[in-house]
């Protein structure tokens, strides 16, 4: 592979590695937010230990997900310094956004969360969490803004004399119609990912407590509750969640259909324009892609899915090039079809059956029942991933369909590339970084399992025996700020 092949692998695995940890902090954040608010509501020990089993699941996420995301920024430098000058000037004002306010309040606003149970005021302390929710949400904004620019470029200039792309409008950025629907469908999609382990961790608790009553937190009769609580809160997140994609991933393909026609010419693999359009459910090609050999097909459902009407034209990838060669010039302006068209349906199939496991789950264990079949734990183990997998594959799909541009229409993917890196040092990146990937995913679920398999933490209740706290703790200087409760 030459230079080119190696710098994109190199971003798409550091990239799809990273995006396992975003979904899971973005959703984990909020659920656990919410589990401490009915506690203070509550005052009841089951949820304040709920928040604080999960919020440590949480912080191991935030830990790792924190160190695969500083491989990112150094990228666009090293393998992709056209790219940085050509659009820095625009692509880097969301990221600075980013770095500058979102990711500040998450970092300075989970540190207070973390260090301050029993040091601050409850409501200040609940406050810390949910600031750091929504930091997790200006975060994605700013990050899918910078994004949605490469797939649909606005408020911009371009300095001919300079050579490169200056900012005009960041108004026109931060309101740029590919963000403003592509941010409700990765935060729904995010969901899932949080309610899916949620639910996947009470779920086995349950089933384990049930199967096996020795080894189901001896002493503690309320944890079969509270995680009967727990998957509850966890399936509906990934019903709710999945009801949003489906939603807001309607109106994602008008838009893509409007400002990346060939992008979704390719994820149905439509070769001629056709007015009305079927929706592919299947489809085999030649072997490089270029044309269709066998089809099933779903009448007239493109044309709704892409213009909103039944009888909605949609152009092909043939047509597309055509026009394309005649704007930008002789080139070969379609993506790779075979893994665009693939990635589009896997992301679907994953997240309808992460959807069904979940409503399985609020079968299962309707009016006090609890599985107690090897399939239940089976079933549940697979429910996180599906999510996950289904995200990855989203991202995959958005950034491939969108080749050979790094940006739409104005940037080719080679154009972007550093002109003094060489394959060899790539190529060296590329597998130390595989590595480390590597090491800090098996890292990450290690600590995960290791945390999540205990069940439920002690705490002391509050307006418990504040003599006996004195006694065990008596060497803590900061022991005696916890009455501020």
């Amino acid at each position: 592979m030459d230079v080119l092949d190696l710098a994109r692998w190199q971003f798409g695995i550091t990239t799809v590695v990273h995006f396992f940890f975003v979904p899971f902090t973005i959703s984990m954040a909020f659920l656990v937010a919410i589990m401490q608010s009915v506690w203070m509501r509550t005052k009841s020990e089951r949820w304040l230990r709920l928040t604080k089993f999960f919020g440590k699941l949480l912080l191991i996420n935030l830990a790792v997900g924190v160190v695969t995301g500083l491989v990112q920024e150094f990228q666009f430098g090293m393998n992709w310094s056209d790219f940085s000058r050509f659009v820095g000037d625009v692509f880097g004002a969301p990221l600075a956004m980013e770095a500058l306010l979102a990711f500040y309040l998450e970092s300075v606003f989970v540190g207070v969360w973390i260090f301050g149970w029993g040091r601050i005021p409850p409501k200040i302390h609940l406050a810390t969490i949910w600031v750091t929710a929504f930091g997790t949400l200006l975060s994605a904004y700013f990050i899918l803004a910078a994004n949605s620019f490469m797939q649909n470029p606005v408020g911009y200039e371009i300095d001919e004399e300079a050579g490169r792309a200056e900012l005009t409008d960041i108004w026109a950025v931060l309101t740029n119609k590919v963000l403003l629907i592509t941010f409700p469908h990765t935060i729904f999609a995010a969901f899932m990912v949080g309610g899916g382990v949620v639910a996947a961790v009470a779920m086995w608790h349950l089933v384990r407590g049930a199967r096996n009553p020795e080894d189901a937190s001896p002493g503690r009769p309320s944890d079969a509750g509270a995680f009967r609580t727990a998957l509850r809160i966890g399936a509906v997140a990934v019903l709710v969640g999945g009801i949003g994609v489906v939603i807001t991933g309607d109106t994602q393909g008008k838009v893509m259909t409007e400002v990346q026609p060939m992008k979704m010419a390719a994820a149905e693999a439509l070769y001629e324009t056709e007015q009305p359009a079927p929706f592919s459910l299947f489809t085999v090609g030649t072997l490089d892609g270029s044309e269709a050999l066998y089809s099933i097909e779903i009448p007239q459902l493109l044309s709704f899915l892409g213009t909103g009407s039944f009888e909605g034209q949609v152009e092909g990838i043939n047509d597309l090039q055509a026009q394309y060669e005649q704007t930008y010039g002789p080139a070969d302006y379609s993506p790779n079809v075979p893994v665009t068209y693939w990635t589009f349906r896997m992301m679907i199939t994953m997240g309808g059956l992460a959807g069904l496991i979940a409503l399985w789950q609020l079968w299962a264990t309707r009016r006090g029942r609890v599985p107690t079949s090897p399939w239940a734990l089976r079933i549940t183990a697979v429910l996180p991933l599906l999510p996950l997998a289904g995200n990855a594959f989203g991202w995959i799909f958005t950034e491939m369909g969108r080749q050979p541009w790094l940006v739409f229409g104005l940037m080719r993917t080679e154009s972007g590339i550093s002109p003094s890196t060489s394959g060899t040092t790539v190529f060296v990146s590329l597998a130390a970084f595989t590595v480390l990937y590597a090491g800090l995913t098996w890292l990450w679920v290690h600590l995960l399992l290791k945390y999540a398999r205990p069940g439920l933490p002690d705490v002391t209740p509050i307006g418990g025996d504040a003599s006996k706290d004195d006694e065990d703790d008596d060497a803590d200087a900061d022991k005696p700020l916890s009455f501020a409760y």
